[in-house]
Order: C-alpha cells, then sequence, then structure tokens
C-alpha cells in the first residue's frame, strides 16, 4: 500500500504544479487506527499528506459535486461508478474532471475488528501481505484481509475502475459477480415474516440520516423528509413506521442507481442493515433490465429508458 501511496503523492503533485487541476480530492491518515479521512490537496505541499491504504473506505465522488475549477479524484471502483452515474445525470462535467484511479482489492471493516478484539480499542495495525496484526490495549491479534472486509467489498464485481484519466497499480483479474443468497433468502420469508424483520431492523434507526448524507446519489436540494408543506413524513425518529416509510423511498429513489457502495450502511450508527434494502433494487434492476448502475457512459440510466419490448408485468395482473 505504501507504493501505491506515493505513487498518488506523485501524480497529484505533478497535476498541481502543472496547474492541471485546481484541487485533488483523495485520503489522508485519520486520527486513529482504520480512520482514513478525504482530503483536499490545493498546493503540490499538501499533496505529500495523501495517502492509500485499507481504510480509504469514504465514496469520495461525494465530495466532487459544485466543486469549481478542474478537480482531480482518487477513486476506487465504486466511486467511478458513482462519478459515471452522476456524469450521466448530469450532476458532473467530466471535462473538468480528472480521475487518478485505483484498483481495490476491498476496505476494512472496522466493526469486523472491533468483534474480533472484543471490544478493545485498536491502538496500531501493521498490514503483512493478505494479513493483518492488529494490536489492541491487552492482545495482538492476526487474521486474513479477507475476512475482514466490509460485505459491499466482498460482493463487489468492479475493484477495477470503469474509466480513468491515470491508473495507480495493476488491474486487478476480472471478479466473477457475487450472489444474491441474502436478498433471495429475504425474498423467500412470507410477507409477516419480512415485516417483522423491517420493524425489528427500523427500530433502531435515530433518523440522523448520516446514510441519506454518504450517499453520492442521494443530491435533491430538498429531501422529502425535510418538507414541511406538505408533510410528508413524521420527524420523530420513535415512529417505526415512519422509519420504514424513509429508508422505503429512498431505496425506491435509488433504484437503477445504487453502485452497491455500501456508504449508506457504513455510516449508520446503529448497524442497520440498510444494504438489504438497496441490494434487493440492485437485484430486481439486473433481473428485469440486464442493466447495472455506473458500469459505462454510454448508457442512458435504466429508469429513463424504453422499449417495445420492455417488461410490463409488474403493471398486470392476471
Amino acid at each position: 500500500m505504501s507504493k501505491l501511496a506515493e505513487q498518488i503523492k506523485g501524480a497529484a503533485k505533478k497535476l498541481l504544479t502543472e496547474k492541471k487541476v485546481d484541487l485533488v480530492v483523495g485520503f489522508t491518515e485519520g486520527s486513529l487506527p482504520l480512520r482514513g479521512t478525504p482530503f483536499f490537496a490545493r498546493t503540490p505541499e499538501e499533496a505529500d499528506q495523501l495517502t492509500w491504504n485499507l481504510d480509504c473506505e469514504n465514496n469520495l465522488a461525494n465530495y466532487l459535486r459544485k466543486k469549481p475549477g478542474k478537480v482531480a479524484v482518487v477513486a476506487k471502483g465504486c466511486d467511478v461508478r458513482s462519478i459515471v452515474a452522476l456524469i450521466k445525470e448530469n450532476q458532473l462535467n467530466r471535462d473538468n474532471l480528472y480521475i487518478i484511479g485505483v484498483p481495490c482489492r476491498g476496505m476494512i471493516d472496522r466493526r469486523k475488528v472491533a468483534e474480533l478484539l472484543s471490544g478493545q480499542e485498536v491502538l496500531a495495525i501493521e498490514e503483512n501481505g493478505d494479513t493483518l496484526v492488529i494490536k489492541g490495549n491487552n492482545s495482538s491479534v492476526t487474521a486474513k484481509v479477507a475476512d475482514l472486509l466490509h460485505n459491499s467489498c466482498r460482493d463487489c464485481s468492479y475493484g477495477n475502475p470503469v474509466i480513468y484519466d491515470e491508473l495507480i497499480g495493476e488491474l486487478l483479474p476480472e471478479k466473477e459477480a457475487a450472489d444474491f443468497n441474502e436478498i433471495k433468502a429475504f425474498e423467500a420469508k412470507t410477507t409477516a415474516e419480512r415485516r417483522a424483520f423491517m420493524n425489528s431492523e427500523f427500530s433502531k434507526c435515530i433518523r440522523c440520516y448520516a446514510c441519506r448524507n454518504a450517499c453520492p446519489m442521494c443530491y435533491c436540494e430538498e429531501c422529502f423528509v425535510d418538507c414541511n408543506q406538505p408533510e410528508w413524513i413524521g420527524k420523530s425518529a420513535y415512529n417505526v413506521e415512519d422509519n420504514i416509510l424513509f429508508q422505503v423511498v429512498r431505496v425506491f429513489h435509488l433504484a437503477g442507481r445504487c453502485v452497491d457502495c455500501g456508504a449508506c450502511e457504513r455510516a449508520c450508527p446503529m448497524g442497520i442493515n440498510l444494504r438489504l434494502l438497496t441490494r434487493k433494487t440492485v437485484k430486481d434492476v439486473k433481473e428485469l433490465f440486464n442493466a447495472e448502475a455506473g458500469v459505462n457512459l454510454e448508457d442512458k440510466p435504466v429508469l429513463a429508458t424504453f422499449t417495445n419490448d420492455d417488461p410490463e408485468a409488474f403493471l398486470l395482473k392476471e
């Protein structure tokens, strides 16, 4: 990872020195282990603070809208897919964007690390190839990187950026698309069982809207939950029905647009299984329209197209 970090610094310095961009959006070390932080470098000297490691989990596409001038971004596969989706929705100007693509094998889930250490504070992380040495208050644990990845990373089949202006590192071997076994298991439940799951899961919601704020595709100037006239939804987080309504409308709004980056679930302080809903729409869009969000710039957004042979079974009742 240190080699990649040095290459990223070099690329950023060159772009800023030659004034090809006004800003480089990337990552810097956080104040705690496994806490990589988005960073905005505007000078070659600031570019020295850029880094790349197993905790660069944020989807940086979320920081690109409305940035003036020419912007460079250090982007992994899911970030680039979000960028592609935003370009197609006219939220980003491709001509004003320089993509420094970085192939990504996945990012570490801090919650899995905490569970491994039985809640001890993580003091340091040492990366040794495919394994990590994690040091806590009173112990040290060695674990495989693959066992600690975010679930969204384990399911990801687009570790390579689909478009880029400059590539850092080597492209990864193509990976088979992950199955949707968790979604199929949910679909197999009865209506009552699904309802019980939703009630249980979203009773945890504190309506902090971290999921919405972390998602690059949630860019409405005014979200429906913030409207007062008309008031579509109650403001209290104690009403489970309203919590479910918020999440269901949010997920429907992302249908055909979600790249399954997992930013919503990572941001949730309550550990709600938000990807179960978003991944359900990813599965449905793939099965109904043979489409995936953000894979290329040529295809129109799936829900903005129509053909005479579109499946319309959902409109009809036999």
